[in-house]
């Protein structure tokens, strides 16, 4: 009988990659699935529940995403400003105007688990509205999204 042992590494062995994705074009639920897996590492076989054991992401053409259906006009986003009666509420269509980052955020963040380690892996997400990005140095390798 062979026995296998598990190999877990320690976070300081961890060596983190920059990955670049476009998202012009793609679906951004489908999108924000494959950005959540791989900022909790679990694209790798050494994945751990509890580490930050994915990899940096730098999203560009944030601007460019696509949705599905009607959920331009009829998503909405909701929050509360803390007074009586102040529920707000803006559509995607609205939130992608002002902010084209935010809907992919937030849909990131809601596939995250919730506790202290998501709100660590979200700092490694970068995202930008347009082609351009400050992260030349780190030589960022191209990832291709296929589902």
């Amino acid at each position: 009988m062979v026995i296998q042992k598990t190999i877990l590494r320690k976070p300081s062995e961890i060596k983190k990659k920059w990955i670049l994705i476009d998202a012009k074009g793609q679906t951004l639920e489908r999108l924000a699935s494959v950005i959540a897996n791989i900022l909790q590492g679990k694209n790798k076989p050494d994945y751990v529940p509890y580490w930050d054991n994915g990899d940096n992401i730098i999203v560009i053409n944030a601007s460019k995403i696509k949705v599905t259906g009607n959920k331009l006009e009829d998503k909405k986003y909701y929050w509360h400003s803390g007074y009586p009666g102040g529920i707000k509420e803006r559509s995607l269509k609205e939130m992608m105007e002002k902010d084209p980052t935010f809907p992919l955020r937030k849909a990131v963040k809601g596939m995250l688990p919730k506790n202290r380690l998501a709100r660590k892996l979200l700092r490694n997400l970068k995202i930008y509205a347009d082609e351009k990005h400050p992260h030349q140095a780190q030589n960022p390798e191209e990832y291709k999204i296929s589902y």
